[in-house]
């Protein structure tokens, strides 16, 4: 006597990860159980893709997923710059009036409000104003995370790398190379007439406020790089590139926002900010992830801050708005030996530049009989 199926029989049934986008599964197959019995029969619930993707994606493509609409990434970019200029900076004004009340010591309101206001401004950097900036930038990491999170609901961790997440070993490797790029950089530097540096050749007066920089440079400084990182050549780049679907586009205009981020600045001071822009953003898409750009960012922002403290004004350094043309070959000479030294590496690590969607399966039940 045939035996009615059970609560778990499934008529055969496949779904293809590559091909098959979601709600997309076909007709319901026909019941075959016995006769009265097919109540009990329900389809198999609709299954979403294993994999976000329907092929390999590079870095800038990987906002294109199988939920993709035009609509995410516009909005996205308008939370992008909400977030910078106007959310995560109010979220973190608490840690700039703590400071400044411990720092300043003002004795009434009208000097507590006027120190509040010198740091907001950053002229004459404060410990507590730079505390502030860098915190507010190292907070843009989880704002973008966020975005990817809630509008494209895909893991934090695809704003890191196609593997998905931060390849430690990489990083790190990149930090060493950084510092080979920046002993070449050195080397030009000593016989290109570069300009004033700003740096003197007498060591400052180590002070309390001195010391209190030192230990903010050295515990947020990575956090600030990191965050124009994940914003610039993380969501951004892949924003636009989601938008464009072209890579040369997204690196171009990652690159433009990023040097206009910075203010106002001479040309040859906007022309090194995008070449460093530029050259960081195709880094990402040639690497598959953020660590490259990440580890060069960390490396030069504290050696300026560490310099500018030790040996020149760090309120100079933060609100510089010239330099030299000299001082293009210089930085030039850094990029380039970074960006060969890189490459080398990630092709010896055999390194991704694209995501790895799983192999496709053929998921196969029985009716029981």
């Amino acid at each position: 006597m045939t035996q009615p199926p059970g609560p778990d029989a499934r008529p055969p049934y496949s779904q293809d990860p590559y091909a098959t986008p979601p709600g997309a599964l076909g007709p319901v197959p026909p019941y075959a159980g016995p006769p009265g019995d097919w109540h009990r029969y329900t389809r198999p619930p609709e299954q979403r893709p294993t994999f976000q993707h329907a092929e390999p994606m590079p870095y800038h493509l990987m906002l294109r997923t199988w939920t993709y609409a035009w609509w995410r990434p516009v909005v996205g970019l308008l939370l992008l710059l909400a977030g910078m200029l106007v959310v995560v900076p109010v979220v973190m004004i608490p840690v700039l009036l703590v400071g400044t009340a411990i720092e300043s010591g003002a004795t009434d309101a009208q000097q507590y409000g006027d120190a509040v206001t010198a740091a907001l401004g950053l002229k004459e950097v404060t410990v507590s104003g730079l505390l502030w900036l860098n915190l507010v930038l190292g907070a843009m990491v989880l704002w973008t995370w966020m975005l990817i999170r809630v509008l494209h609901q895909l893991r934090p961790r695809w704003l890191a790398s196609v593997r998905p997440r931060i390849r430690w070993k990489f990083f790190f490797a990149c930090l060493g190379l950084s510092v080979l790029a920046l002993v070449a950089q050195v080397v030009v530097g000593a016989v290109v007439p570069a300009g004033d540096t700003g740096m003197g050749g007498d060591l400052n007066p180590i002070t309390g406020k001195t010391i209190a920089l030192i230990v903010v440079v050295l515990l947020t400084t990575p956090l600030q790089a990191a965050g124009e990182e994940y914003v610039f050549r993380g969501y951004l780049l892949q924003a636009v590139g989601a938008l464009s679907k072209r890579a040369w586009v997204a690196v171009l205009g990652s690159a433009v926002l990023f040097a206009m981020a910075h203010g106002l600045q001479n040309p040859p001071l906007f022309f090194d900010r995008f070449m460093f822009g530029l050259i960081a953003a195709w880094l990402v898409i040639r690497t598959g992830g953020l660590e490259a750009g990440i580890a060069l960012h960390v490396l030069n922002n504290l050696l300026a801050f560490g310099g500018a403290i030790l040996l020149g004004d760090v309120s100079d350094m933060l609100n510089v708005s010239e330099i030299s043309w000299w001082n293009i070959p210089v930085t030039l000479t850094q990029s380039a030996v970074y960006v060969v030294l890189v490459l080398l590496v990630a092709r010896r690590m055999g390194l991704d530049d694209r995501t790895r969607p799983p192999a496709p399966q053929v998921a196969q039940a029985t009716v029981g009989a």
